[in-house]
C-alpha cells in the first residue's frame, strides 16, 4: 500500500461522484428532506422529535452511505475497472483506502448538512455539545460506508447489493434501541444487538458518549475495511 497509490484512487473517485449529480443528491440532500419530514410527522411533539431524531441523524447518513458505497464499489468490479486496476501498482488496500478517503469527504459533508439542518433550522435539542453530535453524525456515516464496502464483495450484481440494505441494515435498526429499548428485549435479541455495529453508532448519539460507543464505532468501521481488502475479488465471476 502507497500513499500515491491511496490518493490516486481517492480523487479518480471524487471525480465520479462530482460527475454524478443523482449520487450527490442522495448523499447530501436525502438524509436532509428525511429529517425535516420527520419534523413535520412530530411538529406537535417536539420532545419524540429530539428523542428519534437524535437516533436518526446517526442512522439516515448510515443506511445512504453504506447503499452508495456497495453500489459502487460493484459497479467497478461488472465493469472490469477493479481488475484492471489491480492489474497496476495499486493493491487492494489502496482501493479499499482510497475509497474509504473520497466516501468519507462526503461522509463528512452529508453529516455536516445534515446535522446543521437538524439542530439549526428544525431546532432538535442535542442534548450536549453539538460539536460532539456532528462527530458522531459523522462517525455514523463513515460506519455505513465501510460496512457498504465489505458487502459489496458478496454481491454479483448491483440489485444483489441493494438487496443487502434489508438483509442487513433492517434487522440492525429493529434491534439497535430506536423501536423499543434495548433493556426490555428479550435476552436473545438483547445478546444479537450487542453484536450489532448499529447499536452502539444509537448509542454514542443518543448518550453523547465520546468514550466506548465511539471507539467501538470507530474499530467496526476499520474492521470491516480490513475485512474488504480481504474480500475483494477482481471481478464478478
Amino acid at each position: 500500500m502507497t500513499a500515491t497509490a491511496t490518493l490516486a484512487t481517492a480523487r479518480r473517485v471524487l471525480g465520479q461522484l462530482r460527475g454524478d449529480p443523482r449520487t450527490i443528491a442522495l448523499l447530501l440532500f436525502v438524509p436532509c428532506l428525511l429529517m425535516t419530514l420527520l419534523y413535520w410527522v412530530f411538529a406537535k411533539q417536539p420532545e419524540t422529535f429530539d428523542r428519534i431524531g437524535l437516533q436518526l441523524l446517526g442512522i439516515f447518513p448510515f443506511i445512504t452511505m453504506f447503499l452508495v458505497t456497495s453500489v459502487a464499489m460493484l459497479r467497478e468490479r461488472t465493469s472490469g475497472t477493479l481488475e484492471r486496476l489491480l492489474t497496476t501498482p495499486v493493491g487492494k488496500g489502496d482501493l479499499l483506502v482510497g475509497y474509504a478517503l473520497a466516501f468519507g469527504v462526503a461522509a463528512l459533508a452529508q453529516a455536516a448538512l445534515a446535522s446543521g439542518l437538524a439542530l439549526g433550522v428544525l431546532g432538535l435539542d442535542p442534548g450536549g455539545s453539538v460539536a460532539l453530535v456532528l462527530l458522531l453524525a459523522i462517525a455514523d456515516a463513515v460506519l455505513g460506508m465501510a460496512l457498504g464496502l465489505l458487502v459489496s464483495a458478496f454481491a454479483k450484481t448491483e440489485f444483489q447489493a441493494v438487496q443487502f440494505l434489508p438483509a442487513f441494515v433492517l434487522p440492525q435498526i429493529l434491534l439497535c434501541g430506536l423501536i423499543a429499548p434495548r433493556d426490555e428485549m428479550a435476552g436473545a435479541l438483547r445478546a444479537i444487538s450487542n453484536a450489532l455495529p448499529m447499536t452502539y453508532a444509537v448509542e454514542a448519539m443518543t448518550e453523547h458518549s465520546a468514550g466506548l460507543d465511539l471507539l467501538v464505532v470507530a474499530a467496526c468501521a476499520a474492521a470491516a475495511l480490513a475485512l474488504g481488502a480481504v474480500t475483494l475479488r477482481r471481478r464478478s465471476a
